[in-house]
């Protein structure tokens, strides 16, 4: 079994409070979850009203897979139209 994480560090330089960013991070999460059926949340930086930091999980036997698929993820979130932007991500395979 492998088991691969993500950590992905977002910027959301249009939100001017929690209640903004948290729609932002909220349809991130619901996206990620529903187009690649993995565990994902907010972990850090909750508090911030411009950033974020959310974790990714993923589970398979093979580790290419894993990373494969969590590159994917971060290309997805870089690329969708979400108001946020992708500061920093590390990928760690297990």
């Amino acid at each position: 079994m492998v088991v691969g994480l993500c950590t992905v560090v977002l910027e959301i330089p249009a939100s001017h409070s929690l209640k903004a960013k948290r729609r932002v991070v909220k349809s991130i999460l619901a996206k990620v979850r529903n187009q690649f059926n993995v565990s994902i949340a907010e972990v850090d930086a909750n508090d911030a009203w411009q950033s974020a930091v959310i974790g990714i999980a993923c589970v398979s036997n093979d580790a290419s897979h894993v990373h494969g698929i969590l590159t994917r993820i971060v290309e997805t979130i870089t690329n969708s139209r979400f108001d946020a932007d992708v500061v920093d991500y590390q990928i760690e395979i297990l």
